[in-house]
């Protein structure tokens, strides 16, 4: 995969940005900048792919899997009322997924609009875990949340 689709993601836009003010930006902000509220500008594709496979392969270890630990089984019972509800709602939006896209666990932080002063932090009631799908290389980053983990 990494010969095929991979590499040619990163080697073309490696093309796209060389001598562009893009060419300093990091990977995320090259997304976030050419996601252009969904005006999607030339490099964006290119750079949401390449950050999206590198995110799944990273995700993988020798032995991994299964039921987590800790802090995120606390999410995921809190969010999906058991880590069977979440496997099944993940697996359906993986197999879901019309065309080319992902299947995401991300973090959501419900964001509060600019100027509340009522309450200005919001509550730990307020950020939860949601299982997303994207179409072709849209990630969670353009929506300021914060992806998990991949399919």
């Amino acid at each position: 995969h990494w010969g095929k689709h991979h590499r040619t993601y990163v080697d073309n836009l490696n093309k796209q940005i060389v001598g562009t003010q893009l060419d300093e930006f990091t990977l995320e902000d090259i997304i976030l900048t050419t996601y252009n509220k969904g005006n999607l500008l030339p490099p964006f594709n290119n750079a949401a792919q390449v950050w999206n496979h590198q995110f799944f392969w990273e995700s993988m270890k020798p032995g991994g899997g299964g039921e987590p630990s800790g802090e995120l089984l606390k999410l995921i019972n809190r969010d999906f009322g058991s880590f069977e509800a979440f496997v099944k709602e993940f697996k359906a939006a993986a197999a879901t997924q019309f065309g080319s896209g992902w299947a995401w666990l991300a973090y959501k932080a419900n964001r509060l609009d600019v100027g509340n002063a009522s309450n200005p932090h919001p509550s730990d009631e307020d950020k939860k875990l949601v299982v997303v799908k994207t179409p072709n290389a849209v990630n969670p980053l353009v929506w300021d949340y914060a992806p998990l983990l991949t399919i």
